[in-house]
């Protein structure tokens, strides 16, 4: 991790790259959506229904991945990104997911070499990180004046990717509570961040195309304006 990444570990005030995982459930018949409530003594979204997702972490770019992003996925990230933070990103991702809900995103497989400390309850299932099936579908950049600002890129991942039970909530840990699925249909009724409710619009044009969309919107809220952006990525690099 380079040393502007892990200043923003450091410091509470600056923007922080974060991964946000949408899991969707049953998408052809009656889709659902994985949510939980954050805490009412949270810093950044008390009381609201949110999906799992957080800021990453130092660590993030040494975590092996037994499959890679899609390439046309790490091409969006790519775009309007100071460096390449594809890995680093998909690794938040999957972390996220298994420590705030107790959801594995992973292949099996023995990790090489030792295992991160924050990483060890997941290899304990005998599984390494994979990311192959999550697509890169929506950036947002929080805004100005709020506790805690966030570059957070929003990923969709199909249910059916999922190791184990889905609905076992085990091993979760306690940052957000009630979690469950929530029909598509009904999220709305909950309450909700704005961008939430952005993203669900998104979520809700793409549930029945299984593909990486095209183009991802980017939602960016700075000191001078708040634009509405397309990423549609650069051509990769050749490897010989």
């Amino acid at each position: 991790m380079n040393e502007q990444t892990t200043q923003q570990a450091q410091d509470k005030t600056a923007i922080r790259n974060a991964a946000t995982v949408i899991v969707l459930r049953d998408r052809m018949d009656d889709p659902a959506i994985l949510m939980g409530q954050r805490g009412s003594r949270a810093a950044f979204m008390p009381n609201k229904f949110v999906f799992p997702g957080g800021a990453m972490d130092p660590t993030d770019a040494h975590v092996p991945l037994a499959t890679p992003l899609p390439p046309v996925c790490r091409d969006r990230l790519l775009d309007q990104a100071e460096g390449d933070l594809s890995h680093p990103l998909a690794v938040a991702a999957v972390r996220e997911l298994w420590e705030e809900t107790g959801l594995i995103l992973g292949r099996p497989g023995d990790w090489p070499g030792e295992v991160p400390a924050d990483w060890q309850s997941f290899a304990a299932t005998g599984h390494l990180p994979a990311a192959h099936a999550l697509q890169f579908v929506f950036r947002a950049l929080t805004p100005p004046g709020r506790p805690r600002r966030f570059d957070a890129r929003f990923f969709l991942v199909d249910a059916s990717e999922i190791r184990g039970d889905p609905d076992d909530f085990t091993h979760a840990c306690d940052e957000l509570s009630h979690l469950q699925w929530i029909p598509l249909r009904e999220a709305r009724n909950f309450d909700l961040p704005f961008i939430t409710e952005v993203v669900l619009a998104e979520v809700g044009a793409r549930v029945h195309d299984p593909e990486p969309p095209a183009s991802v919107p980017y939602f960016r809220n700075d000191d001078e304006a708040s634009l509405f952006l397309r990423l549609r990525g650069y051509p990769m690099p050749e490897t010989g």
